[in-house]
């Protein structure tokens, strides 16, 4: 058996995940960090993107909206804004956001908020990126 160590999601709205875990990738701030048993001690910021762990064997995704990683003895704890794992995503809805957010970003109106526009297409594809296999 391959060794393991704790993954521990939080969001606001509470506990998405805590499991045993062989390998973990998060989206950095600065790209990509991968976390693997016996990692040295480590606090990263998180920007929108997909968790990607493995867990016995089988890779699993969850779809995160930024926040912070905290590793420390064998324990990983991301606090997200958000965050939903792949069963809970509705793909269909996530590909409407982006469509919409496309839109949008597109037409440039004066009244549209560019930022929220490219933070909300951001989102839905990571979510939409979580959800495919």
């Amino acid at each position: 058996m391959a060794q393991t160590f704790n993954l521990k999601v939080v969001a606001p709205d509470g506990q998405v995940l805590n499991q045993d875990v062989e390998f973990v990738v998060v989206p950095g701030d600065d790209g990509e960090l991968g976390i693997l048993p016996n990692h040295a001690p480590l606090i990263a910021g998180l920007t929108i993107g997909v968790i990607r762990y493995t867990a016995e064997g089988k890779v699993h995704k969850i779809a995160i909206s930024g926040g912070f990683l905290e590793v420390v003895n064998n324990k990983v704890t991301v606090l997200a804004q958000t965050a939903e794992t792949a069963d809970m995503i509705d793909l269909e809805r996530a590909k409407a956001a982006k469509e919409r957010a496309e839109r949008r970003l597109r037409e440039r109106g004066p009244e549209i908020d560019v930022v929220r526009a490219e933070t909300a297409l951001k989102r839905a594809i990571a979510r939409i990126k979580a959800k495919e296999e």
